[in-house]
């Protein structure tokens, strides 16, 4: 007796992961060099949050805005790393719905997160170097706060919707052609109509995206503009912060840009292999640059943070 494809579809419990099965001669390899991502991330963001917390003289817009990006960070560490490399040590190659749908979540609202998080930034040092005797009035520490919880109930909200709306689905096909779940990969497997999740989720990329971007632009002019009427010192001083996060926002939007891009040649002009490395390149670097950009480039933080190294060590020994 034949199924339809709807009957067939109730049948579908679990998806394959392709890209897992794609990579699996060089599995070992991978999941070696996600556990070593994983764990060099988690530690640098721990102690970003930790001095952060800890010192005094971290307690500003800046360093507050640095420690809730790189959360942010550690959450979509945790979504992605772990399991990546679990999967290619185990060789399992499958995901269940909810599994798919908690991933994809955590994933997207870690992306849509960073985006408003970079927002706020730029507008934080638009503020520091073009208005300084307001800031401190115009930017507190409990604005900031506010700020940064507004942005995490906003995105948690819309990618919520954006989550729950793949419910409604079923399915057809159980081939996911990456190394982890997301909903771009969920929809052309779906039997039935999408055309509310693409709509939904066009609108809610565009509108995130453009926002943003417009206001980080001209933050980011308008600073540099103010930059160069001041004095040498100051202006060197001001362009080194600012260069940290022109670095971070940059890194973040090329490697999304070109994992989108992936998708406009996944029919079959490159091997299944690149089409593969792409995204899980891609992700892995958007997602573990950040604490190594800051914990490096940003002194006050490195100089906090070794000191609190060096004390860990000391106590080891005595």
């Amino acid at each position: 007796m034949s199924l339809s494809p709807k009957n067939v579809s109730i049948t579908f419990t679990n998806f394959v992961l392709v890209g897992l099965i794609e990579i699996e001669s060089f599995g070992y390899v991978c999941a070696v060099l996600a556990l070593a991502l994983f764990s060099v991330t988690l530690f640098l963001s721990s102690m970003i949050v930790y001095v952060t917390w800890t010192e005094k003289s971290l307690h500003e817009p800046m360093y507050i805005l640095i420690c809730v990006l790189v959360m942010n960070v550690m959450m979509g560490n945790s979504a992605y790393f772990p399991k990546l490399a679990i999967d290619l040590f185990s060789g399992c190659s499958t995901i269940s719905l909810t599994g798919c749908l908690c991933q994809s979540f955590c994933i997207q609202l870690y992306a849509t997160n960073e985006m408003f998080t970079f927002t706020a930034m730029a507008y934080d040092r638009y503020l520091a170097i073009g208005q300084p005797l307001r800031y401190h009035t115009l930017m507190t520490n409990a604005k900031t706060q506010t700020i940064s919880f507004t942005i995490y109930v906003v995105c948690m909200v819309l990618v919520l919707v954006y989550t729950l709306l793949i419910l409604r689905l079923t399915f057809c096909g159980v081939n996911i052609n990456n190394v982890f779940c997301e909903i771009l990969s969920l929809l052309p497997l779906a039997c039935n109509d999408i055309t509310v999740n693409v709509m939904y989720g066009t609108i809610l990329t565009v509108s995130v995206v453009t926002a943003c971007l417009l206001v980080i632009m001209y933050c980011y002019i308008r600073t540099v503009v103010i930059c160069l009427k001041l004095s040498a010192e100051s202006s060197q001083k001001a362009i080194q912060t600012l260069m940290t996060h022109i670095l971070a926002f940059s890194i973040y939007v090329v490697t999304l840009l070109f994992i989108d891009f992936r998708y406009s040649l996944s029919t079959g002009s490159i091997s299944a292999k690149v089409d593969i490395i792409i995204p899980l390149m891609g992700t892995s670097i958007a997602i573990s640059a950040n604490p190594l950009i800051y914990g490096m480039r940003t002194k006050a933080l490195r100089e906090k943070i070794v000191c609190n190294l060096y004390k860990i060590v000391g106590k080891q020994k005595e």
